[in-house]
């Protein structure tokens, strides 16, 4: 059995996941103006692509879909990367998470334009998720051992 204590760094653990919270809201409503200026209507995930190719704002829209779309996919893995790797690396952890976060901001504001291509603006989102991952490892490592 291991006793496992909460260092109180991990306070920047929660922090940096309730600041994920507000930023997949943000990408949200980011959605849902670009929806209403491309009068796409419910229960409509996408405009179609003959569509979106006619229309710049029905382009945006699905660009800013699939940016919001991406990064929920990716979420539940952030999560429980940050929270693990928390419990072992608190401020590496939190720091990663931030980096995670703001590559994942350019990336959405790269998509939302309309040209996917600049999606690649927030790839450095990968170093604070390979970071997490890391932290992640070690800690499951440490308490095995």
């Amino acid at each position: 059995m291991v006793a496992l204590t909460i260092p109180s760094e991990y306070g920047y653990v929660v922090a940096t996941g309730v600041a994920s919270a507000f930023f997949i809201t943000y990408l949200g409503f980011k959605v849902g103006g670009a929806r209403k200026a491309a009068q796409i209507p419910y229960p409509y995930m996408y405009a179609e692509k003959s569509e979106a190719e006619k229309d710049a704002k029905k382009n945006v829209f699905n660009c800013t879909q699939r940016a919001h779309q991406n990064t929920l996919e990716g979420y539940p893995m952030f999560l429980t990367l940050l929270f693990t790797g928390g419990l072992g690396f608190p401020t590496v952890s939190a720091a990663a998470g931030a980096v995670y976060l703001a590559g994942k901001f350019f990336y959405a504001q790269g998509y939302s334009t309309g040209e996917p291509a600049k999606r690649m603006r927030g790839s450095f989102a990968y170093l604070g998720l390979l970071t997490l991952l890391y932290t992640s490892s070690m800690t499951a490592y440490n308490l095995l051992n």
